[in-house]
């Protein structure tokens, strides 16, 4: 008989598992742990996005804000003179002069004579002129004061710091100037500035004088000298408040003299202590600024009134009446006759009477009127001329021969030189390359004559919430700079090459090089790996010892640091095949295109390696995904083995196979170190156009811009990082929509 007390002990003793308290205490303790675990992948988890997001916000950060940018000369310069230099250019120019009183006498002298001055001038010999309406708006007296008419501008005196503290005859002045504006600028046909303004002025000059508020002026207790010059529209308020200033008691000189706002501004700038006062119809520029700091003077400018600029034609004239900004164009520059202007007006030359080069007036004039305000509206030939004469010959002799300005013509070099330089045995770039294009002109205009600079830069929180503090120190340690808001991530930044000018530089290159080996290293790992993942799955025996250490070094490969494989790029693509990467088996080696290997079809082999371990294993899973009855149903119907797999396992297995390749080319596209052996440039600004090109990519770009000393460059790694970040989010995107149609179509 069966003991079953003994054999329940004997089961008891030999079962390992535990029971009724030990079992519920090893299934809480269980529990504990995973709660434990799974409490530590989430708090690991939200700790990763929060360190993301820190950083995405840190590059944000420092892509967008203030800077204090400053330029050798100001794109408004360029252009203005070029459209003076169309203007000044003309046929018919009877007189240039900056006398706008000889101007006006003698258009009211000529019955086919035009020419433009301020509009104080017209009132005063309007009784043989008439004023041309401009787009439909009349220069009346009511129409400038309101600011209707489309020319009305702004009228100021400068002086200095230095001479108002060390010229008390000419600090006084200053002062009786503004206090007396309303009487002496109406009687001159101005209209007088702002009176608050006129008060802030005052108070400026007493600050400066060291006295609390400015007195009234009593001309009587001066003596001395002071010297004005400049505007000659400025120049009869100048006048008058200079005669009246001795007429009620200055014991001393007042020189007046007329020579023009630019003339006015290199006169007193130059440093020889020759002027206190320069008359100006405009603000001063930045190299007339820069000029009057080199010599330490501290300028302080006032603003005294307003005037407008008028287009006139002699009384005599009984055609022209209204004219609009493109007629008004037509009319100083390229028109030869009133007809060309308008059809319905004479065939008769036109007579043109117009200011000097150095007046305000024709720089206010060009700068309303001309539709040219900018470089991108200035026509090739323009920006060609423009920045020829900007720039020294031989630099302009060396930038031809990179590349040329004109198919059929030089405009820098010699022609027998450039001819013999070209059948040497290293011609230059230029005999071969196309003409530069205007957008390559305009590039060269900003890099070698506007060359910007940022003298500083401020993150975006500071620029949103210390905006006025920003603005306090950029006014006291870089006052001739302009504050403004610049967005480091721009469509000017994508599609520009690389600078060695942060404010200038740009991603084309390297966005272009990225896109080059990222398709060539796809084209290399997709198609191996998915044939190597079919061999292994569908073909190849587990059992057998070769499948097995092909196996393990697959996994292993996908481990292997990245370094590693730019060492085996540089030994195998580089060197080793050296004809085929660099193009020399080809034949393109002469052509220009590269040499040594070190391309684009070099570094996207090298990075087809790295991510090939990846693709085949995601194929690999993707392949063991699909159900055995599938294949087992194609072949029992008679399919083969490879009719099984190409119509029925691959399909089913693509969508697995398109997200092991989204991940290989988000891996690839952020490599750096395998490419920087390889050879990729660390500066380079010629686009890659063939897998045998030089070429740069994205992670090197912004690895080379980090190592830069400049805060600017900074600013540019982190608007590079912000379109990396972009860039591969639409290639991701793509991959994504691509394989979800595939998943479809199969559906």
């Amino acid at each position: 008989m069966i003991d079953s007390e003994y054999i329940r002990r004997q089961v008891e003793e030999d079962n390992p598992y535990p029971r009724g308290e030990e079992m519920q205490a090893q299934i809480g303790g269980r529990r504990r742990r995973g709660t434990a675990w799974r409490w530590l992948f989430l708090v690991a988890t939200v700790l990763a996005i929060i360190v993301l997001m820190v950083l995405l916000l840190t590059i944000i950060n420092q892509t967008f804000g203030l800077v204090a940018e400053q330029v050798e000369i100001p794109e408004e310069t360029l252009v203005t003179n070029y459209n003076k230099e169309r203007l000044l250019s003309a046929s018919n120019i009877v007189e240039s002069s900056e006398d706008d009183q000889s101007l006006a006498e003698g258009i009211g002298a000529d019955p086919l004579g035009t020419g433009f001055f301020g509009f104080a001038f017209y009132e005063r010999n309007r009784s043989s002129l008439k004023a041309l309406s401009f787009d439909g708006v009349a220069p009346t007296l009511e129409n400038v004061q309101n600011e209707s008419y489309p020319a009305v501008r702004p009228l100021y005196i400068y002086s200095s710091q230095t001479v108002i503290e060390e010229k008390p005859e000419a600090a006084a002045f200053l002062g009786y100037y503004l206090q007396h504006l309303d009487e002496v600028v109406g009687e001159a046909g101005y209209f007088p500035a702002d009176s608050e303004l006129l008060i802030a002025q005052e108070q400026a000059i007493a600050a400066a004088m060291g006295i609390e508020g400015l007195p009234e002026i009593d001309p009587s207790e001066y003596s001395g000298s002071i010297a004005i010059t400049g505007s000659s529209t400025v120049y009869p308020i100048s006048l008058a408040m200079a005669e009246r200033f001795k007429a009620d008691g200055f014991d001393g000189v007042v020189k007046v003299s007329s020579s023009g706002t630019g003339g006015g501004f290199d006169a007193f700038c130059s440093g020889n202590d020759e002027f206190d006062i320069v008359n100006a119809s405009r603000v001063i520029e930045t190299l007339e600024f820069e000029t009057c700091s080199a010599n330490n003077l501290d300028l302080a400018e006032f603003r005294i009134g307003t005037d407008a600029v008028v287009a006139v034609v002699s009384g005599m004239n009984d055609f022209a009446a209204d004219i609009n900004r493109e007629q008004m164009e037509q009319l100083f520059t390229l028109g030869v006759t009133w007809a060309d202007i308008d059809p319905d007006w004479p065939a008769e030359e036109i007579a043109r009477y117009i200011p000097s080069t150095d007046s305000g007036t024709m720089d206010f004039f060009v700068r309303n009127v001309f539709d040219e305000q900018s470089l991108q509206d200035m026509s090739y030939d323009g920006l060609v001329s423009t920045f020829v004469g900007n720039i020294s010959a031989g630099r302009c002799r060396a930038l031809e021969r990179e590349q040329k300005f004109y198919e059929n013509f030089l405009i820098c070099d010699d022609p027998d030189a450039y001819v013999k330089a070209c059948a040497s045995e290293n011609p230059p770039m230029g005999c071969t390359s196309a003409p530069r294009t205007p957008q390559d002109v305009e590039m060269l205009i900003q890099s070698e004559v506007i060359k910007p600079r940022i003298l500083k830069s401020w993150f975006l929180y500071p620029s949103l919430f210390e905006r006025e503090a920003i603005a306090l120190e950029a006014s006291q340690d870089y006052p001739n700079a302009e504050v403004k808001y610049r967005s480091w991530l721009s469509w000017d930044f994508i599609s520009s090459p690389q600078s060695s000018t942060p404010e200038l530089a740009g991603v084309r290159t390297a966005i272009l090089g990225s896109l080059w080996v990222v398709l060539i290293s796809i084209m290399l790992a997709f198609p191996l790996g998915v044939a190597a993942a079919i061999y292994l799955e569908e073909y190849a025996s587990p059992e057998k010892w070769h499948n097995r250490v092909i196996q393990t070094n697959i996994n292993n490969l996908a481990g292997v640091p990245s370094i590693i494989y730019g060492m085996l790029g540089l030994a195998v693509f580089v060197r080793i095949l050296e004809p085929l990467t660099s193009g020399a088996i080809f034949g393109l080696v002469e052509a220009g295109t590269t040499a040594n290997g070190r391309t684009v079809l070099a570094a996207g082999l090298t990075l087809g390696l790295l991510g090939l371990p990846i693709v085949i294993i995601a194929a690999q899973e993707a392949v063991k995904a699909v159900p055995p009855s599938l294949r087992e149903a194609s072949m029992g119907l008679g399919a083969t083995k490879w009719q099984t797999i190409w119509h029925h396992v691959l399909p089913n297995a693509l969508s697995g196979i398109l997200t092991g390749t989204i991940l290989t080319m988000s891996r690839v596209i952020g490599e750096t170190a395998p490419l920087v052996v390889v050879g990729a440039s660390t500066f380079i600004t010629t686009d890659p156009t063939s897998p045998f090109a030089k070429f740069t990519s994205l992670p090197a770009q912004i690895f080379q811009w980090t190592t830069r000393p400049q805060d600017t460059f900074r600013n540019i790694a982190g608007a590079a990082i912000i379109a990396l970040l972009i860039l591969l989010l639409l290639l991701n995107t793509a991959a994504i929509i691509l394989r979800n149609r595939f998943s479809k179509q199969l559906t």
